[in-house]
């Protein structure tokens, strides 16, 4: 997949003729991917996209948490695309009228079909219509494509309704609309270790995802550092058998040996076991983490993947 670091730079010829998908596809989500779909059928799909989110910068106090990073998109659009431009996003370029950003489209990448979904805008203000769009393009001889907003079993998919999901710690209705299990990637690094004290070694992950799933034990797969995928269960929260603290994601894996620490994990969340409780001791604690382990190994082992 090619990578192009802004609209001017994507506007070198290689593009011509492209279908281009617009939109700042966080998460890749269901509906993201029958945009690209819809691209694909007219020609080379090309996603342009936005960074930082224009939401970080129009607003910062009421930006969404992001499903993806920014790494992590890339990497999810690389099967659906043939090419990414990823275009800088500042309150300079908030300011462009809906024209520029026309002629940046049509006459610098050279997109024979533009392919968006039915609420989208653009330009300054959010002056930039479908109906402008669709002008611009009648006048250079191309075409504007307007998907659909896709439903599953009555929920219209957005990146806004898989928040909503994982935050609640309902990580299988977010992955119906994903089209995949909700994860993150981070670094293993030392926790307190009580697991191990009792009979349970996890491997405490550092992430830096915006987006986490709300408090409470779930089943997972996750793969160590893009080799090898273990089941396991996860424990996000304070422990609070143990007094409290910060919030921390700690894995148990299943049928691993070995030194963790250093490694990046990527965790995708199957199920929710249950909410975080207090245990009256460190012995009660360990009964139930048992019978997690029972019901995430149950998951699991139904899950496909």
């Amino acid at each position: 997949m090619k990578r192009f670091a802004s609209l001017t730079a994507a506007s070198d010829g290689s593009l011509a003729g492209s279908a281009v998908c617009l939109g700042n596809f966080d998460g890749v989500h269901l509906g993201h991917q029958a945009l690209f779909a819809a691209a694909r059928a007219r020609g080379p799909a090309v996603a342009v996209t936005f960074a930082p989110h224009p939401g970080k910068v129009l607003q910062p106090q009421l930006a969404p948490r992001l499903i993806v990073s920014q790494a992590r998109k890339l990497e999810l659009l690389e099967p659906l695309v043939s090419a990414t431009v990823v275009q800088p996003f500042s309150l300079e370029y908030a300011r462009t009228p809906p024209d520029e950003f026309e002629r940046a489209l049509f006459d610098g990448v050279g997109a024979r079909a533009v392919v968006v979904g039915a609420d989208f805008t653009y330009g300054a203000r959010r002056a930039g219509s479908i109906a402008s769009l669709e002008l611009a393009a009648k006048a250079r001889g191309a075409e504007v494509v307007v998907v659909p907003a896709v439903a599953i079993d009555g929920v219209v998919v957005s990146s806004s309704k898989v928040r909503e999901y994982t935050l609640e710690g309902r990580v299988e209705a977010a992955a119906r609309l994903l089209g995949r299990p909700f994860d993150l990637d981070g670094v293993v690094v030392a926790g307190a270790g009580r697991g191990r004290t009792i009979g349970f070694p996890t491997a405490n992950v550092d992430t830096t995802n915006e987006l986490r799933p709300s408090a409470g034990v779930y089943a997972v797969r996750a793969g160590v550092d893009g080799g090898r995928w273990y089941g396991g269960a996860a424990n996000i929260g304070v422990k609070p058998t143990f007094g409290g603290g910060e919030v921390t994601i700690e894995v148990h894996l299943f049928d691993f040996s070995g030194d963790l620490y250093g490694q990046r994990l990527r965790v995708q969340f199957l199920e929710r076991l249950r909410a975080e409780k207090r245990f009256a001791s460190a012995a009660e604690l360990s009964h139930q983490i048992a019978r997690d382990l029972e019901a995430a190994r149950a998951t699991v082992a139904r899950t496909p993947g």
